[in-house]
């Protein structure tokens, strides 16, 4: 018996270590580059949520009623079915979930809103049959009443191992009666949907919970046993799991203990009150048991709400997370509700005090899987052990996506954020697929609206051989037929044998193929080609980019002439310019329709923010306006949630007032002015000036002279404004053209920043072995190991003959050079050896100015600050650099 016992210890010793040898990251986290999304179909209709099927195809439904089928094998998209449903507001064709026994029964459950005057939402089942949704099916499981007017639906639908239905519904209460806060709006004679108390703090209320029932095979369901209100309490719902929900629109269950975790997306209010409570936090949470979870009394970590009198606008208590009570007239459940759980994790628009990692802005949590590697057999492409028992939570709007560690007693342990670099659009639910790939579900840019950015994805994990990275590029993408373009593959890698990649281009005019890696190819015809090219490794992992080229239109050709510095201003000086358009097709162009500005913005010079107004060729007040997440409800031309903003152009066109209407509107929140309930939040955490260029784009749009004087495209310009040390000028221009043969309009745009010429070493583009100490005084950089470097890219050094640093060596000695090109490019100046022994006789200040003369460079440079040390250099021993001033 005891050398069974022993064989047994032995053998699940062998066992485990043998599994360790398969996945080298159990315990290590893999890089991004191991991780490679594929795109299986683009341009959807507000999808909403997805099932993965066994042989690889996807069924997903869309808001606005239709059930679609991905095929894996043709990637042909059908539609099997389809539900007439009241699609306003936030209701429609919502939650989506097949039975646990989907490969026997064929069996899907639904949750939506039906068309007519009833009032319901409904879940129901429905049977596959022949591959098509058949609607005489349908088994109406429940039925739950709703205002149908606005807001807060939920309708997420998942399943346990136990084979119990989890379903989310929202609190179906406006926020906007209440500025923002809890609407707990008492008063008689007033809408239905103005007091939360009377669906998410009713115990005899399904709405503002997630219910958790057994589907039986009659189409009924019977009550698990655990959950909240016990099989025959008065005044109760049995269904109820947990309780006190505002918006739980995506749950997910950890499949291996029944945990339910979901995404509860909070109120608005920017700022907290003395007089309602705290302000909006998002929530994610986490229900290990039956439970209330605060809603409309707390939020986030069970900070209260005050008792409001709305009628005297009096606030008379406090909440008591201990022991909540609902004493609305509205109510028609319990009294005392149990104890509130505090939310797992809470953060509000601007920086959170305990999670900062989750950024600001924008807000909407939503939460998806939990990941067990062994639940999926050998896949190569399943996700490593790296991810056993972690939690996946993202953002909607934030569009990121973190996964999230627990301690034993499934307490807050540590997250991370996942696939940092990768571009995740809105994305709105989330599986892990049998064999251990994650299928992403992408909303797309704009609420309710058809998005060309929506689709599906699935990520895919290498473990070993990984897939090339694709980079495609060429040396003009327009111009008039026939076109000559170079292509180039430069940047591609293979992170495995970058050596080993063979290329296959299809230029998509239904020519020949090449093999090139940079291959030139001219396009006969006028017309638009999307040129697709695939890299494949020796091991035959492969993946493609591809480039849309427009034959038979030559872009204009925009220059400013700029007799200045552009990368510094220096002060009131006087600059000449001019600026100068061309275009083969339009011939003589004339000056209104070039585009000529020369913006100051006064915030911090952000080298991210920046790099979007080259990139994109954003006005500063659009760029402003898509990094503050405003796009997801109000597009330029087309409608969303919100109004357009050229609607709001035009209705505000020619009004002295409107500049600073609309900046008070953004920044304190608002509405009314559109129709129906929907009232914009307030944007507090947006700087002022930040707002007012961002309305100044919008009056723009309609209006180009609107808040702007006229400028001339040729005379001289004199910067003003030189004080503030982190403004910068943007000095841009643009024209569309006619378009011609066929081929549309195309616009060229130039710009260029100037920033101050006093810059900060820590705001360098890219740092080597240099850390960052941002404290309140200094933001400064510390050169922490030999051969370290800082690199600030693209700047002008024409008529620079000096940089001053100012810096401290510690206890460390040694100089920095001043490279072009590369930390062993060009040398154009050194300090020379420097320790603390060289600041200033009598002088009691750590940091010293050194002068640096700088060889005569010209042109655009990347302009490198390498340190070479005398002597032992560490973390703790570093040489430090404050600021650069750049001199003429």
């Amino acid at each position: 018996m005891k050398k069974s016992v022993l064989l047994i210890a032995v053998l699940g010793i062998m066992w485990s270590c043998t599994k360790k040898e398969e996945d080298p990251f159990a315990t290590v986290k893999p890089d991004e580059s191991r991780f490679t999304k594929v795109t299986l179909v683009e341009k959807l209709n507000e999808p909403m949520e997805l099932e993965v099927l066994d042989n690889g195809d996807v069924l997903f439904i869309e808001r606005g009623g239709k059930l679609r089928k991905l095929e894996a094998a043709t990637g042909e998209v059908l539609e099997i079915g389809s539900l007439d449903v009241y699609d306003q507001a936030e209701d429609g064709l919502l939650g989506l979930a097949k039975d646990p026994k989907f490969n026997e029964n064929q069996w899907l459950y639904l949750y939506y809103s039906p068309v007519g005057d009833n009032h319901i939402n409904r879940l129901s089942r429905f049977t596959l049959v022949d591959q098509l949704l058949d609607k005489g099916s349908e088994k109406i499981m429940l039925e739950v009443p709703v205002f149908h007017g606005c807001c807060h639906s939920g309708g997420s639908i998942e399943f346990d191992s136990k084979g119990n239905l989890f379903l989310s519904l929202g609190d179906d209460t406006t926020p906007f009666e209440s500025d923002n806060y809890n609407p707990i709006d008492e008063r008689a004679g007033r809408p239905a949907n103005v007091d939360a108390q009377k669906t998410a703090g009713n115990s005899n209320d399904l709405r503002g919970s997630i219910i958790r029932i057994t589907p039986q095979p009659d189409g009924t369901y019977t009550i698990p046993e655990g959950n909240l209100f016990p099989v025959g309490t008065p005044n109760t719902r049995p269904e109820i799991y947990v309780k006190g929900n505002r918006n739980p629109f995506r749950i997910g269950i950890d499949q291996r203990n029944g945990n339910l975790f979901w995404g509860e997306v909070g109120p608005d209010a920017s700022v907290d009150s003395l007089k309602r409570g705290p302000k909006g936090h998002d929530e994610f949470n986490l229900a290990t048991k039956s439970g209330y979870f605060g809603w409309p009394y707390f939020v986030g970590n069970n900070k209260p709400y005050w008792k409001y009198d709305f009628e005297k606008q009096e606030s008379l208590y406090e909440f008591d997370p201990a022991a909540p009570k609902n004493t609305s007239p509205n109510n028609t459940g319990i009294e005392s509700l149990p104890s509130a759980t505090p939310a797992l994790i809470w953060y509000p628009y601007d920086e959170s005090v305990e999670f900062p990692m989750l950024g600001t802005g924008g807000r909407n949590a939503m939460a998806g899987p939990v990941y067990y590697r062994e639940d999926y057999g050998k896949s190569e492409v399943r996700f490593p052990g790296y991810y056993d028992g972690k939690a996946f939570f993202f953002d909607w709007m934030r569009n990121w996506i973190f996964t999230v560690s627990l301690t034993e007693d499934y307490q807050y342990d540590t997250m991370e954020r996942f696939m940092p670099s990768t571009v995740f659009e809105k994305p709105v639910d989330m599986q892990f697929a049998n064999d251990g790939s994650l299928y992403i579900l992408e909303y797309g840019t704009f609420w309710s609206s058809q998005n060309d950015d929506s689709g599906i994805y699935r990520i895919e994990f290498a473990p070993g051989n990984r897939n090339p990275t694709v980079k495609i590029s060429a040396d003009k993408l327009a111009g008039a037929s026939p076109l000559q373009v170079k292509f180039s593959s430069a940047g591609t890698v293979d992170a495995d044998a970058d050596d080993q990649l063979a290329f296959s281009w299809d230029f998509g005019d239904g020519s020949s193929k090449s093999t090139e890696a940079n291959p030139t190819h001219r396009f006969e015809k006028a017309g638009n080609y999307d040129v697709i090219v695939t890299a494949t490794d020796k091991a035959g992992a492969s993946a493609i980019a591809s480039i849309e080229v427009k034959a038979g239109n030559d872009p204009p050709i925009v220059t400013i002439d700029w007799s200045g510095n552009k990368s510094f201003y220096f002060g009131q000086e006087s600059i000449n310019y001019a600026v100068k358009v061309s275009d083969k097709e339009d011939g003589r162009i004339a000056d209104e329709k070039i585009n000529f500005s020369i913006d100051y913005l006064e915030g911090g010079f952000d080298l991210i923010q920046v790099g979007h107004l080259k990139e994109e060729a954003l006005s500063p007040g659009e760029n402003y306006i898509t990094q503050a997440g405003c796009k997801a409800c109000h597009a330029i031309k087309n409608e969303s949630v919100g109004p357009n903003y050229t609607a709001v152009s035009e209705k505000y066109k020619g009004q002295a007032d409107a500049k600073g209407y609309l900046v008070n509107k953004i920044i304190n929140g608002g509405g009314g002015v559109w129709g129906g309930e929907r009232v914009m939040p307030g944007h507090p955490q947006l700087e002022a000036f930040q707002v007012e260029i961002m309305v100044d784009f919008i009056l723009g749009i309609t209006d180009p002279l609107a808040n702007k004087g006229t400028l001339p495209l040729s005379g001289a310009y004199s910067p003003d404004k030189t004080e503030n040390p982190e403004g910068y000028y943007l000095i841009a221009a643009d024209y569309l053209d006619k378009g011609g043969n066929g081929v549309a309009p195309i616009k060229t745009s130039t710009q260029f920043t100037l920033r101050n010429s006093l810059v900060r070493a820590s705001s360098a583009n890219e740092l080597k072995d240099v850390a960052k100490s941002n404290g309140a005084q200094f933001q400064f950089v510390g050169f922490t190991e030999k051969d370290a470097w800082i690199v600030f890219k693209d700047l002008d050094l024409t008529q620079i003959q000096e940089l001053e640093l100012v810096l401290n060596p510690g206890n460390a000695k040694g100089k920095l050079e001043i490279r072009v090109g590369g930390t062993d490019g060009t040398l154009i100046g050194s300090t020379p050896s420097l320790s603390k022994d060289d600041r200033p006789k009598n002088s009691e200040e750590v940091w010293f100015p050194v002068k640096v003369p700088i060889q005569a460079t010209s042109g655009i440079q990347d302009v490198y600050v390498v340190f070479r040390p005398d002597s032992e250099v560490s973390i703790w021993n570093r040489f430090n650099l404050n600021t650069i001033k750049f001199n003429r």
